[in-house]
């Protein structure tokens, strides 16, 4: 009978991947003084480095529009770097998509917030977010169509 071996979870690195903003408006936008309108779309990857080692990516898009006018637009990429061993292949998607994700929204909160108010926006903070309940419903799409897409 062989020793399991204890899990191993560390991480590696923590780094803004991509980072775009754009004012299209500007300067006339800056006038306006009526409260946007914010929408947000957020997506979560993962990949393999190598054997133990994962990529976990957070995407965020943030748009906020006066009226028709897009006031600004935020995409950013907030990535990781995670060292997961001794850990079953059933277990290493939760890890990977619901604790790397939470590992990580709090440094994509931050870089959203921050990037806003150097453009001269009042800040964006964005809400928690539940990413068990989004990698549930990943999974459960992907067990209803195949071909779907894991995040």
């Amino acid at each position: 009978m062989s020793e399991q071996q204890q899990p191993v979870f560390a991480i590696e690195k923590i780094y803004v991947q991509d980072l775009s903003l754009e004012i299209p408006n500007a300067p006339g936008i800056f006038l306006e003084r009526e409260a946007p309108q914010v929408n947000l779309q957020l997506n979560t990857k993962n990949q393999t480095i190598e054997e133990g080692l994962y990529e976990v990516l957070l995407t965020v898009t943030v748009t906020a529009k006066v009226k028709d006018k897009i006031m600004f637009l935020i995409e950013a990429q907030q990535a990781g770097i995670f060292r997961i061993r001794n850990v079953s292949e059933e277990e290493v998607g939760p890890v990977l998509g619901i604790g790397c994700a939470n590992i990580l929204f709090p440094y994509l909160r931050e870089t959203v917030s921050d990037t806003v108010t150097r453009a001269g926006f009042p800040a964006v903070i964005l809400n928690p977010v539940n990413f068990e309940a989004i990698y549930n419903q990943n999974q459960t799409t992907t067990e209803a169509d195949p071909s779907a897409e894991k995040h």
